[in-house]
């Protein structure tokens, strides 16, 4: 990709404090319909500039309501929304998205079918505004040669870039991204996921991106915004949340951790399915920001001990009168998924591909030797123990 790295930036002005451009304090939303759930839940979020952050979560957990709420196709139920400093919705005052001054990039990508994909760019400039800004978009997009094309002569992959071209035009100073991705096969969709903080570096633009792929929220964003029923579980970067999750649910959904039960013994003894247990040398896992609610972590859902567990932590070993029993497996190419059960749940363990264990297999788990598993709601570090005990 090639341009004037120079268009599209605000100049700083020395002295200059930051305003974000945007911020979300104490979020609650909910449908207009008969006994409606709320879909966000006191929401508090704050995005810096030139900062790319991630809603992750799964379908249903209010990502794209917040979104939403951000752009100004929704008006919240209580909170207040703000940008570059500015009130722009609150339960009573609400300013209309073509006032907001945002992108906005569909999952359909949203292109008018009879325009041009020149046309398309240029849509939301204002009559007589210069078009140099369009014009380096394409080139930047490698789409300059497309111009007189329409939308159905453009691949997916096109599309998609056209869609951001047309976002980033009016030179929005930030741009919202409802899971643009989705629709591209994986080699595109790895490709343009790579581009696009490049991209938004370029132009001087903030976003927010919202998806359900893990993956793809550490793999690009600056930080991750983890939620679950419209609550906020965590924010954070993405080392801090596979260094530090805030909540199991972070845990289980982000690095696809085991949830165990746990029982306590004394003040430094536990036992789960994988042995007995003690307290690691390493400190406890320090959240970003110290403090847990200066970071937007919500509290866990339940106090009851739990451990998480990285599936590469346990190890398998195969016995005819073993107390679990391998369920299934999926080749990841360069290692083994398996899906073991073990004292009725169901366990998943990363394994290298010499472990070829068939469906069915009798075997015995066990926590490996050196690794550290992550005790809530006291998120101590545990290991195993160096004894059994009764």
């Amino acid at each position: 990709m090639t341009g004037d790295l120079s268009v599209g930036r605000r100049p700083s002005v020395e002295g200059e404090t930051a305003v974000a451009p945007v911020e979300v304090k104490g979020l609650w939303h909910r449908y207009r319909s008969a006994n409606a759930d709320w879909t966000l839940q006191g929401i508090d979020l704050c995005l810096q500039p030139g900062e790319l952050v991630g809603l992750l979560g799964p379908s249903g957990c209010g990502k794209t309501t917040l979104l939403r709420l951000i752009a100004g196709f929704e008006v919240p139920s209580l909170g207040e929304v703000r940008m570059h400093g500015q009130s722009v919705a609150t339960a009573q005052r609400w300013l209309p998205p073509e006032r907001r001054g945002v992108g906005m990039v569909f999952q359909d990508y949203a292109l008018f079918p009879h325009l041009t994909a020149w046309d398309n760019t240029c849509f939301g400039l204002r009559r007589g505004q210069d078009t140099s800004r369009a014009a380096w978009l394409l080139e930047l997009l490698g789409l300059q040669r497309l111009t007189k094309r329409y939308p159905h002569e453009l691949s997916g992959g096109q599309r998609q870039r056209l869609a951001l071209a047309r976002a980033l035009a009016p030179a929005p100073a930030v741009v919202l991204l409802d899971e643009p991705f989705s629709n591209l096969d994986v080699e595109v969709r790895l490709r343009l996921r790579s581009e696009l903080p490049a991209v938004l570096n370029r132009c001087g633009t903030s976003g927010v991106l919202v998806t359900h792929d893990p993956g793809e929220a550490l793999a690009i964003c600056d930080r991750v915004a983890v939620m679950q029923d419209g609550v906020l579980h965590q924010c954070a970067s993405p080392r801090t949340l596979v260094d530090a999750p805030a909540s199991p649910f972070v845990g289980r959904f982000v690095l696809q951790a085991n949830l165990l039960p746990v029982q306590r013994h004394g003040s430094d003894r536990w036992t789960c399915l994988l042995g007995a247990l003690q307290r690691s040398k390493a400190p406890s896992r320090p959240l970003e920001g110290g403090d847990p609610e200066a970071s937007g972590v919500s509290p866990a859902a339940s106090d009851d001990p739990v451990l998480l567990v990285d599936p590469a932590a346990i190890e398998l070993s195969p016995d005819q009168q073993g107390d679990a029993c391998v369920m299934g497996r999926e080749f990841l190419g360069r290692e083994w998924l398996y899906r073991v059960e073990a004292a009725g749940q169901q366990l998943r363990l990363r394994l290298p591909l010499h472990h070829d264990y068939r469906r069915g297999t009798r075997c015995n788990l066990a926590l490996k030797s050196g690794e550290d598993v992550l005790l809530f709601p006291d998120r101590i570090g545990l290991t195993l123990a160096a004894q059994p005990f009764q």
